[in-house]
């Protein structure tokens, strides 16, 4: 099977479901954004030695597929896509929660950094949110599984708190934000 097939060379690209939009549609931005942060979870995956972690994170990546998939979809036809469930959502809950008592409550803000796989929690964190936004622009246009928006949420809080929990991990000292006094 060859990987390229010629068929967006001029700027549009192909739904599941056969119908062709431009690349720059927000359908495209939104699962876009959510392939980045896929890639950008498996270089955070192979920098940190938290099995527990490894596991939700892989979980996670399988997720992101599912809602790539979900809005890979042309909503104008009726097709079978996998889907998110509360039970999605409450992995994350559960693994932000079982975090967070190991952690000192959080006093201040915190500067992303310290190591570079903190620093890629954050990064994956900000791109989290950035497809959260993606996908709450696409919903004002078009009709988007209400689950995709409340997962991204939890994940942002949950890689936020992964990124105190890698910290902690690795001795790192978490550098809270001092706003300039004039």
């Amino acid at each position: 099977m060859k990987i390229y097939t010629k068929t967006g060379d001029k700027g549009t690209t192909g739904l599941f479901g056969g119908a062709r939009v431009s690349k720059d549609d927000i359908r495209i931005e939104a699962y876009g954004t959510l392939d980045e942060l896929n890639s950008f979870m498996g270089t955070l995956i192979a920098t940190i030695d938290l099995d527990n972690q490894v596991a939700i994170l892989t979980e996670v990546q399988n997720r992101l597929f599912t809602m790539g998939s979900n809005l890979a979809s042309d909503p104008s036809k009726e097709m079978i896509t996998p889907d998110l469930t509360d039970a999605d959502i409450k992995i994350l809950e559960e693994a932000i929660d079982n975090m967070n008592e190991h952690l000192d409550p959080l006093r201040a803000f915190i500067l992303p950094g310290g190591s570079v796989a903190v620093g890629l929690a954050h990064q994956c964190r900000t791109i989290c949110r950035r497809a959260e936004r993606r996908v709450v622009t696409l919903s004002n246009v078009s009709t988007v599984d209400e689950q995709i928006g409340k997962y991204l949420n939890r994940l942002s809080d949950y890689l936020f708190v992964l990124g105190r929990m890698i910290a902690k991990s690795q001795n790192v000292k978490e550098v809270n934000w001092v706003p300039r006094k004039d």
